[in-house]
């Protein structure tokens, strides 16, 4: 069974930044489970001119005590990120995947970033001004396969075709609705950790935000943006 979710919204800033933010959104105080992220490959089209992007990221999480009794805990997993760079027509496509336990729970996240629409003479003045908007649209396809597992080790009979049918209908339509929520809920930690990183763009640029990354900076800001409340998102 497959399932779909799709998601729109914009931030108040130009492609390029927010483009840029992207990739220097992790480490963010929103994003604390990331443990680490790294640049496996990258190299320039010379025929298109789109720039390829391939990452892997690290985080740190588990199930919910609902799902983990029926599963081995899941403490962390490897998210595999591919991105491409399209300046010319100002459009960032990027997709992420799990690679661990996918037979569980397949999660496949695209997105597409492109400029805001001017259709008035303010969104043009605000355009010139160096201030603008960028669209993005967000499609999350999510999978789980455990029903189909235990589909194929069953033996067959009553006994066989009752546990099929029970997982399929009970541990599976719960592992994928934990997906949702937990991807659902993740949208807006998301969002401020890249509104963040916006912000440090904004003032302190390239540079700046790079150098106050390695020395751990966020930690220091976290009151500013939100108190000593931040809690970690799960996406």
């Amino acid at each position: 069974m497959v399932k779909f979710y799709e998601n729109s919204f914009s931030y108040d800033y130009q492609w390029p930044a927010v483009t840029l933010a992207y990739f220097l959104r992790y480490p963010n105080p929103y994003s604390k489970h990331v443990v680490s992220s790294d640049t496996l490959s990258s190299h320039l089209d010379t025929q298109t001119g789109n720039l390829h992007v391939t990452r892997l990221h690290l985080k740190r999480g588990k199930l919910p005590a609902s799902v983990a009794r029926f599963l081995p805990k899941i403490k962390e997993s490897y998210i595999l990120e591919k991105s491409i760079v399209d300046v010319k027509h100002q459009r960032l496509e990027t997709e992420t995947r799990n690679l661990d336990w996918e037979g569980v729970l397949s999660v496949v996240e695209s997105q597409v970033y492109t400029p805001g629409s001017v259709s008035t003479v303010s969104e043009l003045e605000t355009a010139a001004a160096g201030v603008g908007r960028t669209d993005v649209t967000t499609v999350v396809r999510f999978e789980s396969r455990l029903g189909g597992a235990a589909r194929n080790t069953q033996s067959d009979g009553m006994a066989g075709r009752w546990f099929s049918n029970w997982t399929t209908g009970s541990v599976q339509g719960s592992i994928e609705l934990v997906g949702m929520r937990r991807m659902m809920e993740g949208f807006g930690g998301r969002r401020e950790g890249m509104k963040v990183v916006l912000e440090q763009l904004r003032e302190r640029g390239f540079v700046g935000v790079i150098k106050e990354q390695r020395q751990g900076g966020w930690e220091r800001w976290k009151k500013a943006w939100r108190g000593e409340g931040v809690e970690r998102t799960d996406d």
